[in-house]
């Protein structure tokens, strides 16, 4: 009896222990929550308040974190500069035919590779597998050499064209179709059913959190996309915002307009800003089926 009655004392210290350590951990964890938040956010403001300053001011201060005069005078030059508006259009025409391209390839890969057999299969998804492990800076060459044989150099389809099926979206629409349980497939096919009415009827409104996560994905890398449309855009009239941006912002005497420069960064990402908090909750639920965490 005294062992147990023991036993019984040792369990209620225990339990009323716990709900102590539980109480002083959550606040730790959402402190130390908040002070990776605040890091990971200081760069951000540092953009937001150079943005704001005259370039004299960057200058003189350039490493202030607020400004001594707040002006909107980058974000005026930034519209007015010649060619702003043909950079954006031409970033949001590339932006969809990568986001579309992805849409439609990485949907129906992912979708054959999950849930269709077929004779090399496993080489595919290999292949796939293979194809994220190589660096862009290994086929950049080969791509742009394969890019002018076909006469796609200086155009959009071109700046487009590598990025309309990128491997990381095959795999996490895969990823995500290996979750879809395949008897509602093969209840559909044995209604009758054929595989496209399949894939469009059942399939794609099921993957949802895929597609989000892909389009979320493609439209980033698209958007932010840098080294490839410089290599490809031999004019003007070809650059995209982050091109254009660079080409434009030289002040007088060869000196980067940085006032200019910060101010398109922030024109830059709000596109990717809202379209990430309005696809946030299916980008999270395609994640999480993928088994990405």
């Amino acid at each position: 009896m005294t062992a147990l009655t023991a036993l019984r004392h040792a369990d209620t210290a225990t339990d009323r222990v716990a709900p102590r350590r539980r109480s002083v951990a959550r606040p730790l964890l959402y402190g130390a929550l908040v002070l990776c938040a605040l890091l990971t956010l200081l760069p951000f403001f540092w953009v937001i308040s150079g943005s704001l300053r005259s370039l004299d001011e960057m200058r003189s201060d350039p490493g202030a974190w607020l400004p001594h005069h707040v002006t909107l005078d980058n974000f005026v030059r930034l519209f007015r500069t010649a060619g702003f508006g043909r950079f954006a259009i031409n970033s949001i025409v590339v932006a969809v035919i990568v986001v579309a391209g992805n849409i439609v390839a990485a949907s129906a890969a992912g979708y054959a590779l999950a849930k269709l057999d077929f004779a090399g299969k496993r080489i595919a998804f290999g292949a796939v597998m293979a194809a994220m492990m190589v660096p862009f800076t290994a086929v950049f060459v080969t791509q742009f050499v394969i890019t002018v044989d076909l006469g796609l150099a200086d155009t959009l389809t071109g700046i487009a064209l590598p990025g309309v099926a990128m491997p990381m979206s095959v795999f996490i629409v895969r990823q995500y179709a290996m979750s879809i349980p395949d008897e509602l497939l093969e209840a559909a096919r044995i209604d009758g059913a054929g595989e496209f009415r399949i894939f469009f009827r059942i399939f794609l409104p099921l993957a949802g959190p895929a597609v989000a996560t892909i389009t979320i994905m493609s439209f980033l890398t698209s958007w932010n996309n840098f080294i490839w449309p410089l290599i490809v855009a031999q004019s003007m009239s070809t650059y995209t915002l982050p091109v254009g941006l660079a080409a434009t912002s030289q002040a007088a005497a060869h000196v980067t307009d940085y006032g200019l420069m910060l101010a398109g960064a922030i024109v830059v990402m709000l596109p990717v800003l809202l379209l990430f908090l309005f696809l946030q909750r299916y980008f999270v639920q395609g994640i999480s089926g993928t088994g990405m965490r």
